[in-house]
C-alpha cells in the first residue's frame, strides 16, 4: 500500500503552509502530495487566507521537491477549459520532471461557482463535459500531428497540441466519484486510477466492483483503485482528542468514518481497504500546520502498510 499525503487549501491554507507539507511528505518517504482543487471554503469558520489555485501550486511545488508524485483530487471540468488545462497540466509535469498526475471530475460546490462567476451546469451536461474535456485532453497529449476535436460542448481545430508532458504517453489520470453507471464507464475508457473518497468500506468496496465490471465490458486488464480518508492518529487517547480538536471534528465520528485512532488501529483500518483491492491510500490532513503528525504516521503505520 502506497501512502499519498492530500491536503484542503480551500479551508484557509498558504502556500507556505503546504511548501511545508510537501517538502514535509517527501523528506519522510510518503509517495504523493495531492491537494484538492477548490476556489471557496467548504466547512464553516473563518476563511483564513482563502483559497488558492491547485496548478499555480502544483507548479511552485513542482521546483521545489525532487521526487513525491504530486496531483489534484480532483480539478473540475467547469473550472477550466479543456485545452488550457491539457497546458497547464503538462507544463507542470515538464517542470517537476515527469511527476504530475491529474485527477479529474465533474464538479459538485456550487457556492463556489456563484462567489466567482464559473457556470455551474447542471449534473448531466457536466458529465457531457466530464467526456468531452478527457478526450480532448488525452488527445491532445497524444497528438503527432495537428488536432481537432467537434463535441457538443468544444471545438478544437488544427491544435498543435503543444506542449507535450514528460510522461509519456501521458500523465496518469485518476477518476473517483461513487456514480453507479457513468462514472465506472469512464473510468474504464480513460483513468489509469480509480478512487473513491470518505466512503465507508462496503461502499468502497460496491465501487471498486462496478469499476471492475465496466474495465471488463471495456476489455480492461490493469486498473490502480484507491480510497481518501482522513486521518488522526495519536499514540493515545489524549493526543488523538487533541488532533481531533485541532481539525474541528469529533473523535467518534472519525473513529466510525475515518482513519482515526492509534497507529495500531490506522494499520488494521488501512489493512482492511487493502483486502478490498486499494493499492493506494489518500490521507486527508486537516490541520497542516501539525507536521508531528505526518512524522508519526511515516515512523509508525507507513513501514507496517
Amino acid at each position: 500500500m502506497k501512502l499519498r499525503i492530500f491536503t484542503e487549501p480551500q479551508e484557509g491554507v498558504t502556500y507556505d503552509e503546504l511548501l511545508a507539507v510537501a517538502q514535509a511528505t517527501e523528506r519522510l518517504g510518503f509517495d504523493a502530495f495531492f491537494r484538492s482543487d477548490h476556489y471557496l471554503r467548504i466547512r464553516p469558520g473563518d476563511p483564513g487566507a482563502g483559497s488558492s489555485d491547485a496548478w499555480v501550486t502544483l507548479a511552485g511545488l513542482a521546483r521545489e521537491t525532487s521526487r513525491i508524485r504530486l496531483g489534484t483530487l480532483v480539478t473540475p471540468v467547469t473550472f477550466r477549459l479543456p485545452g488550457p488545462l491539457a497546458i497547464s497540466v503538462a507544463q507542470v509535469d515538464q517542470m517537476s520532471g515527469g511527476r504530475v498526475e491529474l485527477g479529474l471530475g465533474t464538479g459538485w460546490f456550487e457556492a463556489e461557482h456563484t462567489a466567482y462567476g464559473i457556470p455551474f451546469p447542471p449534473v448531466s451536461e457536466r458529465f457531457d463535459r466530464f467526456e468531452e474535456q478527457l478526450e480532448i485532453i488525452t488527445g491532445l497529449w497524444g497528438a503527432t500531428k495537428p488536432y481537432s476535436f467537434e463535441g457538443a460542448h468544444y471545438r478544437l481545430e488544427e491544435s498543435p497540441g503543444l506542449p507535450k508532458p514528460v510522461q509519456r504517453p501521458r500523465p496518469p489520470i485518476i477518476i473517483g466519484g461513487g456514480g453507479p453507471r457513468r462514472t465506472p464507464r469512464l473510468a474504464a475508457r480513460f483513468a489509469d486510477e480509480f478512487n473513491l473518497p470518505f466512503r465507508t468500506l462496503d461502499e468502497t468496496r460496491q465501487a471498486f466492483g462496478r469499476v471492475r465490471e465496466a474495465c471488463e465490458a471495456a476489455g480492461r486488464e490493469s486498473m490502480v483503485y484507491s480510497a481518501a480518508q482522513t486521518v488522526c492518529v495519536g499514540r493515545d487517547e489524549a493526543e488523538i482528542a487533541r488532533r481531533a480538536a485541532a481539525m474541528d471534528l469529533d473523535v467518534a465520528s472519525l473513529r466510525a468514518g475515518g482513519l482515526a485512532g492509534t497507529p495500531a488501529e490506522v494499520v488494521e483500518k488501512i489493512g482492511r481497504f487493502a483486502e478490498i483491492g486499494a493499492e493506494r491510500m489518500y490521507l486527508q490532513i486537516l490541520d497542516p500546520t501539525d507536521l508531528d503528525h505526518l512524522e508519526l504516521i511515516a515512523a509508525e503505520v507507513m513501514p507496517h502498510v
